[in-house]
């Protein structure tokens, strides 16, 4: 079960990585959430930590644990708006002649 939760959770946070990274690049995106996605780098890379990494098995569960928890704290304050708008990116195709309307099918 505990499993089940970790493989969950860990899909959750590739999504909200890829959400993050469009809506990072959306121009409605609040220029303070964009500076939090930049913290959220920058405390990865940085060497100074909560916990620092010389304390061989709590350096690493910090980040473990903080990281997650910035990057869903980030995505719940994003505008609904750029929520969504971030969502639908990949379906934003548009050719020459104008834009592509992209439909939903489904197979019985």
């Amino acid at each position: 079960m505990k499993r089940m939760f970790l493989i969950g959770r860990l899909m959750q946070f590739r999504k909200e990585l890829v959400l993050l990274w469009r809506a990072f690049r959306e121009p409605a995106t609040p220029l303070i959430l964009k500076a939090a996605m930049l913290g959220v780098v920058l405390y990865l890379v940085s060497p100074i930590d909560f916990i620092p990494e010389v304390i061989p098995f709590l350096g690493i569960v910090d980040d473990l644990i903080l990281v997650p928890m910035m990057v869903s704290f980030i995505v719940s304050r994003l505008p609904q708006p750029v929520r969504a708008g971030a969502r639908a990116e990949p379906y934003r195709a548009t050719s020459g002649d104008g834009p592509v309307i992209d439909g939903t099918a489904r197979r019985r």
